[in-house]
């Protein structure tokens, strides 16, 4: 990590001497470096799922809002999914925020 954001070129530099060095257990060490990286990655990127394409000023806007909080330059991918009948469904990490109307009918049968 360099300013809080992942180096590419300091992991390839990480997996190549544990790969030239061969420590004992070197595979689990790569295996959990590779889940290491792919966390991270999946904490600087948004995907935002609406139930049709979103105009390039709401993702604009989607974008500006999220820059913030995720920092420093996170990935975007919009998709579309129509099942989700209306709203945007944000997943950042493990983090969703569901603001569509699926979610708030499932929400709405499971309190009843």
């Amino acid at each position: 990590m360099v300013r809080d954001a992942l180096d590419e070129n300091r992991a390839r530099q990480a997996v190549t001497a544990v790969v030239q060095t061969k420590p004992r257990g070197y595979i689990a060490i790569l295996s959990h470096f590779q889940r290491l990286i792919r966390l991270e990655v999946a904490r600087r990127t948004a995907t935002i799922e609406s139930a049709f394409a979103l105009p390039p000023q709401e993702q604009g806007q989607i974008q500006n809002d999220l820059t913030r909080p995720i920092r420093p330059g996170p990935g975007f991918i919009f998709t579309q999914n129509p099942a989700l009948i209306g709203g945007v469904r944000i997943q950042v990490g493990g983090d969703v925020y569901n603001g569509t109307v699926q979610g708030r009918l499932a929400a709405l049968q499971q309190s009843a």
